[in-house]
């Protein structure tokens, strides 16, 4: 009997290793895009019956090789590029949630059933000692400083009375890594992302790189960009699941539970104080800072590894950078390795900024009854030096001038030369921190924040999601049929792998395409006509659907801001041809124009000058980390015009001259010479600049591409067109809080009028827009004990002003 029950056990696993074989091989073709086991087996729905079947696959490489991402900066970091840390092409990816027996030290039937508690017990955990740390915290000269400051304590006071001062920080202070609550935690998370998310995919070959760094004993500090409160988990248990130290975890949400905070404490986790709500209440305390700096400076010390998640749109969590930047200049230690995280879901969790007891509970049970959906990938960029960034001298500050030096010019007087230099977003660190920096050393700062911004939104991976959510919204507003939407599918998918764009997704097309449609099924109008071959999908005409979409379609316009400027300078040049009814204007000196009757065609010639102006003009209004700071405003310019050249809208025309620009002997003046000591110097400098044009190309497909194009920045520039316009409705000056939220409602109001154009009324842009204005001086700010003031100013309380500026950025704006 017990031989019989052996065998037909040996015969179940064998079968099930066969069925593991299988799958696995079927897996091959599509095995970039991991289809949660539900959505897998269970019946099509009718308007997926419809899909026309078709062998086309899409591949998530160019050739043989995927995209080579998570590269650090070949001008500000060449020396942390040249190591190349280990780097490999073909380890492909892993399924963090994927946990077998072949990831323990043992096999069995019994091992396949509580292989993830073995695998978690196998995992290596980094001693984390807390011994003397608060003493070396208090007696830090930042905090005797700062108790000195506020009167708590005497010079040289007793220890005691600073302890009681420091009270509501001695639990910051004691963060530790508790080894067996870490790996319980670890095991926990693996089996709720299990439940949330079908797969976690991380790149295997930005390992290699970390764990050398690690061996040499490297500080390293994993920089993202704030999505959501899972990328805050996700981190540590990826670096914990591959054996790398875990790291110190700053947390910027508000935990209420005292429970939750004592576990989140003992696994490395950095709360705000108890008293805080946000990190503005926390820096309001003139204690917090100084407190934070020093415990920063005992983590690197004690060698420990720290994970900082940064805002793309206030810049919140990069004072964490700027600190260890200044104990860097201070001699704390000699440097650092920054490490950009890039993070990208199919779809974004929504989460909470205050968490409890009950809403965990609440969630937890929520899972029982969840189906997972949607796949996670994870780029680990290449670890660089953080004080090589700084001595490079490749983020120049010295031509940072304020936004409305830079374009006020231009809006008030018609300037049509814009004024060289690179757009200062002081605001990004907060007001506390300009006490302990010099204004070129605040810069600086801010300006290694914005690079990492950019760089970890660089290596984010574009998810199907992604791709539908921008071709729904961008290109196909009014509604399309599966079919074209399949073929635009392909294209786009093309388009981002020649931009060495990593995408989250492979297999079938129809696949895909379907994979996508049943993730943002909620947000979509899918009908099936009988009369039709293929189901028409339309994004549903609400805030919530629009914002969501927008959200998701993010990182496709970040990676085409090249082309999206250039088209919206395009755009602008051909709204003016069409308002003046003559072509000439547009076309350079000694090229006849034409009058342009009726509807305009684009045989339209645009001076590569003017065109360069528009181009460089809309580059100072756009969003923090969308250009990296070691390059220039002008340079990033030229780039977008070029990009337009290079994907076929534009088509370069060079102007006739008596003498071939090819012959130089009979070249006019005698050759040049210039200094090669500034860093940004060319060969080409010393030569005639050429005079160009450019001539709109006449395929079919390119109004629909320029206007593709348009539409990415399209969001931004209404929200900030709206908020101009709503400036004469309010009582000013107003708290920041209220200005703000005025706003947002105004905006919402104006999207609820017209029932479309949803994405310019989020949060997020109504900050955006506010704090562009600020910077052009159109707002005034006024420091008041309660807080800051916004007022407009007396410059833009006169109508015309303000008509000149809506008029302005109107110009870029596609309808």
């Amino acid at each position: 009997m017990r031989s019989t029950l052996f065998a037909l056990v040996g015969l179940w696993e064998e079968v099930c290793r066969g069925l593991n074989m299988v799958q696995e091989k079927n897996d091959g073709i599509n095995k970039d895009m991991v289809l949660p086991p539900i959505q897998q087996n269970r019946p099509a729905l009718s308007w997926e019956l419809k899909i026309k079947k078709k062998l086309k696959t899409v591949s998530p490489c160019l050739g043989k090789f995927r995209p080579l991402v998570g590269q650090c900066c070949h001008q500000c970091t060449p020396d942390s590029l040249r190591k190349k840390l280990g780097q490999s092409s073909s380890l492909g990816f892993h399924n963090l949630l994927s946990v077998n027996e072949t990831h323990t030290r043992y096999r069995g039937w019994l091992v396949r059933r509580v292989c993830c508690a073995l695998f978690v017990s196998g995992c290596k955990v980094y001693p984390s000692p807390v011994r003397s740390r608060l003493e070396r915290v208090c007696q830090s000269n930042r905090v005797r400083e700062a108790l000195t400051a506020e009167h708590k304590a005497p010079e040289g006071g007793d220890s005691q009375g600073q302890l009681n001062r420091l009270s509501t920080f001695l639990p910051l202070i004691n963060t530790c890594i508790s080894p067996g609550l870490l790996r319980f935690v670890g095991w926990l998370m693996l089996k709720m992302f299990s439940s949330i998310f079908g797969s976690i995919q991380v790149n295997l070959n930005h390992l290699p790189p970390l764990h050398r760094a690690s061996q040499e004993g490297s500080l390293l500090v994993y920089v993202y960009v704030r999505q959501t409160i899972m990328d805050g988990a996700l981190i540590p248990l990826v670096l914990f699941c591959h054996n790398l130290r875990v790291p110190y975890t700053v947390c910027p949400l508000r935990i209420n539970s005292s429970f939750l905070r004592s576990v989140l404490q003992k696994v490395g986790v950095i709360l705000l104080p108890a008293y805080a709500t946000t990190e503005q209440d926390a820096e309001m305390d003139g204690l917090y800072s100084p407190v934070m700096t020093s415990l920063v400076h005992e983590l690197l010390q004690e060698g420990q590894a720290i994970s900082v998640g940064v805002s793309a749109e206030s810049g919140r969590g990069g004072q964490w950078l700027a600190c260890i930047r200044q104990l860097i200049k201070e001699g704390s230690f000699p440097d650092v390795s920054l490490v950009p995280v890039g993070i990208s879901y199919d779809c974004v969790p929504r989460s909470d900024t205050q968490v409890g007891l009950s809403s965990v509970l609440r969630w937890l049970w929520s899972l029982l009854w969840r189906r997972p959906g949607g796949s996670v990938r994870i780029h680990l960029a290449q670890p660089f030096s953080l004080k090589e960034m700084c001595e490079s001298g490749r983020c120049r500050v010295d031509e940072w001038l304020p936004l409305q030096d830079l374009l006020l010019p231009v809006i008030l007087n018609n300037r049509t030369d814009s004024v060289f230099g690179q757009r200062r977003m002081s605001w990004l660190l907060p007001p506390h921190n300009a006490s302990e920096q010099t204004h070129p050393e605040r810069d600086l700062s801010v300006a290694i924040i914005l690079h990492l911004i950019f760089s970890a939104s660089s290596c984010m991976a574009v998810m199907s999601t992604s791709l539908l959510s921008s071709l729904l919204l961008y290109r196909h507003r009014k509604g399309v049929s599966t079919s074209v939407l399949c073929r635009d599918v392909a294209w786009l998918t093309d388009e981002l792998l020649f931009r060495n764009k990593d995408v989250g997704f492979g297999g079938s097309l129809v696949e895909v395409v379907h994979y996508s449609l049943s993730l943002l099924a909620p947000h979509l109008i899918i009908a099936a006509v009988p009369s039709r071959k293929d189901p028409f999908i339309v994004p549903r005409p609400s805030l919530a659907a629009t914002l969501h979409l927008t959200l998701q379609a993010q990182i496709v316009t970040h990676t085409f801001i090249l082309e999206a400027v250039g088209a919206c300078a395009v755009s602008a040049m051909l709204c003016e041809v069409a308002g003046s009814g003559v072509s000439s204007r547009v076309r350079s000196d000694g090229v006849e124009g034409e009058e342009v009757k009726g509807d305009m065609e684009f045989d339209v010639v645009l001076c590569q000058s003017e065109l360069t102006e528009r181009t460089l003009q809309l580059c100072h209004l756009l969003p923090p980390g969308f250009m990296p700071t070691c390059q220039s405003s002008q340079s990033f310019a030229l780039d977008a015009v070029d990009s337009l050249v290079r994907c076929g809208i534009l088509i370069m025309e060079e102007i006739p001259r008596d003498v071939p620009i090819c012959d130089f002997w009979k070249r006019e003046g005698a050759l040049t010479w210039t200094t090669t000591d500034d860093p940004y110097h060319s060969d080409s400098d010393c030569e005639e600049q050429d005079l160009r044009s450019y001539k709109i190309s006449q395929p079919s497909q390119c109004p629909e591409m320029l206007f593709f194009l348009c539409s990415m920045l399209a969001g931004h520039l209404r929200a900030l067109c709206w908020t101009t316009s709503v400036l004469d409705l309010l009582h000013t000056p107003l708290p920041e809080a209220e200005f703000m939220a005025q706003i947002h409602f105004h905006l919402c109001d104006a999207a609820n009028k017209k029932k479309q154009h949803y994405e310019s009324c989020s949060e997020e842009a109504a900050h955006t827009a506010v704090r562009t204005l600020i910077d052009l001086g159109v707002l005034l700010e006024e420091q008041q004990k309660g807080g800051v003031l916004l007022g407009v100013s007396p410059l833009f309380q006169l109508s015309e002003n303000r008509k000149k500026l809506h008029r302005f950025i109107s110009q870029y704006l596609y309808n």
